[in-house]
């Protein structure tokens, strides 16, 4: 299937590994231009060498408002224009809620609320003008069902949910989509103590019905999908890609 990206402009956050590094590899794969960021210059130089056509970098601390503010003009400069949004950075910190200080909880909405709706809204002085543009908010599925000891993470993340919900309604009739996906356990870097560990990954396996968890080569396609012209009638949707485990009886 052709998703239709060529010559389109895309920024990917939290883009040096993970399902971030999948969804800006898959967006160049299928010939967008992509504005990839992380704090890690390191992985982001070796994401950049495997498309340098394609893909170029930037190092942005998520929790500075000012610097993420700048992407969507940096994005501009370097490509030409803007159309894509991933915002896909974010963090975890595990811990009783009880224990978490207000700093840690504080940085947890900087991250993954605050960071997504400052680009969403310096993205959106260059979608509205040309009356096109796709956000794609990464949420999880803790968003949903909320866990026990990722209470910040899970708060943010349904925030995320409804931030997507409110801006899709408010900038739909502007030819702007905004949905979400809302990933559950997928084999990546952040679930490194649960592969790590063969009793701890069959006790988690089992509550997902699928039996096994996802793979970041399924996650790229529906990126590109969402951030594609095929979508242009899905706007304010929640993706729930979790094997089941969300919606099991």
């Amino acid at each position: 299937m052709d998703f239709n990206l060529a010559g389109r402009v895309a920024i990917v956050t939290g883009a040096s590994r993970g399902l971030g590094r999948a969804a800006a590899e898959a967006l160049a794969a299928e010939g967008a231009s992509v504005l990839a960021v992380a704090r890690s210059t390191t992985d982001l130089e070796k994401l950049a060498a495997s498309n340098p056509d394609r893909i170029a970098t930037a190092t942005v601390d998520m929790r500075d408002a000012d610097e993420v503010a700048a992407l969507a003009d940096t994005a501009v400069e370097r490509f030409g224009r803007l159309d894509i949004v991933v915002n896909n950075a974010g963090i975890a910190p595990a811990g009783r809620f009880a224990d978490q200080d207000q700093a840690q909880w504080d940085e947890v909405f900087a991250v993954n609320v605050r960071a997504p709706a400052v680009l969403a809204r310096a993205a959106g002085r260059h979608f509205l003008p040309q009356r096109s543009g796709k956000v794609v908010n990464v949420a999880s599925t803790s968003g949903i069902n909320g866990k026990p000891v990722l209470v910040s993470y899970s708060a943010s993340k349904g925030a995320v949910l409804q931030f997507t919900k409110a801006l899709a309604a408010e900038w739909a009739g502007f030819g702007i989509q905004v949905t979400a996906i809302a990933p559950g356990a997928f084999e990546t870097d952040a679930q490194s103590a649960v592969l790590d560990d063969p009793e701890t990954l069959r006790r988690r396996l089992r509550k997902i019905p699928a039996g096994r968890m996802g793979r970041s080569e399924e996650f790229g396609p529906l990126v590109c999908y969402l951030a594609s012209p095929l979508s242009d009638f899905m706007t304010g949707s929640v993706v729930v890609f979790d094997g089941g485990e969300v919606n099991k009886l």
